[in-house]
């Protein structure tokens, strides 16, 4: 994630930013733009970015709520911004906890969609393909507690993803994460997670990557419900570190594909923000000079995946360090194996085809 800088003061900005802390400017992100902007009142609820100020824009219909920073081309589209048109359902909102933990999932989302764009990657939403195009059902179950059922399942169906409301409560998805024996379950990494299904279906199956894809992550016809019940009733092969970047990832070669796309999105988002920082790695102690790293290049855009992975490596012992250092797991709890870096340097193969 890019940081920001207030165009009216300085100050440093965050990409979920509404206000300027420094000199109370409104703030907006301009998607087409990819910039988050102090704004400017131009009367009848448009607004001009300082950024690009002889452009107006308006509010997302979803700021009215707390639950979007994002801007609308004024007079153009609909109400809602490039993210939140997505939106299919929502919960109920006249439930507090559902208005809390809808903020959440939207901020998440916000994050997914900036990271499709600056891939490059073409969002195409059920008013243009009303069949298989993108969208978003954001459901809350009945009662307190999380329940994975068959009413609220997370997950994927031809464009369509549904995200229980209760993985946005950090204690409710801390308790699955136990139950699951998953390493890392974040908001985030659902979004990324369920869009690699999207975009399997958009990029590999109907196409010439067919095949190379079944040559590395395994033939996707095999029954997938089966493959699922032998997973949870007898857990994952005892070598699928070998081959899998994570234990889902060896439960059939779909979940394969999806955590595989996930990962190669925290990887380029979290090295774009390192670069943002101008991160680098250089530890007084070892001799390996694969260990030290400067990150000063955009991941994103980068078209040599040995260079992602140059920078990415050392920067993940070094986070892993720090936390460490603060008694927290490791930020980072992955093993790349070269069979899982093969498998990443499809996707971003793929991507940059695509």
């Amino acid at each position: 994630m890019k940081l920001f800088e207030c165009q009216s003061c300085g100050q440093l900005l965050y990409f979920e930013n509404s206000t300027c802390l420094r000199c109370g400017n409104r703030l907006g992100y301009l998607p087409d733009l990819q910039v988050l902007s102090a704004l400017s009142p131009a009367g009848n609820d448009r607004w001009r970015p300082l950024a690009t100020p002889d452009t107006e824009w308006v509010l997302c219909a979803n700021a009215a709520g707390d639950a979007c920073n994002w801007m609308v081309p004024a007079g153009q589209g609909g109400p809602f911004c490039a993210a939140c048109r997505l939106n299919r359902t929502i919960p109920d909102l006249s439930q507090e906890r559902n208005r809390d933990l809808w903020r959440k999932l939207e901020i998440a989302k916000r994050r997914l969609v900036y990271g499709l764009m600056r891939l490059g990657l073409r969002i195409v939403g059920r008013d243009e393909d009303a069949q298989a195009g993108l969208a978003f059902d954001f459901l809350a179950e009945p009662g307190p507690h999380f329940r994975e059922s068959a009413q609220v399942m997370t997950g994927h169906a031809h464009g369509l993803i549904t995200i229980n409301v209760a993985e946005a409560d950090d204690a409710e998805r801390e308790g699955q994460r136990q139950q699951m024996a998953e390493p890392y379950r974040t908001i985030v990494g659902h979004f990324r997670h369920e869009i690699g299904h999207h975009y399997w279906e958009r990029l590999v199956r109907d196409g010439h990557w067919l095949e190379p894809f079944r040559a590395l992550f395994g033939d996707e016809r095999q029954d997938y419900g089966e493959a699922l019940n032998t997973h949870y009733s007898a857990g994952p092969p005892p070598n699928w570190m070998d081959r899998h970047v994570s234990t889902y990832a060896a439960a059939h070669p779909w979940e394969d594909w999806a955590e595989t796309w996930a990962h190669y999105m925290h990887i380029v988002d979290t090295l774009e923000t390192a670069d943002a920082l101008r991160i680098s790695v250089a530890p007084r102690a070892g001799q390996d000079p694969d260990l030290a790293t400067r990150i000063d290049f955009d991941a994103y855009r980068e078209k040599d995946f040995d260079t992602i992975v140059r920078a990415w490596l050392p920067l993940t012992y070094a986070v892993n360090s720090l936390n460490r250092a603060m008694g927290q797991p490791d930020l980072y709890p992955f093993v790349l194996t070269p069979a899982v870096l093969d498998k990443l340097r499809f996707v971003h193969e793929l991507i940059g085809a695509s």
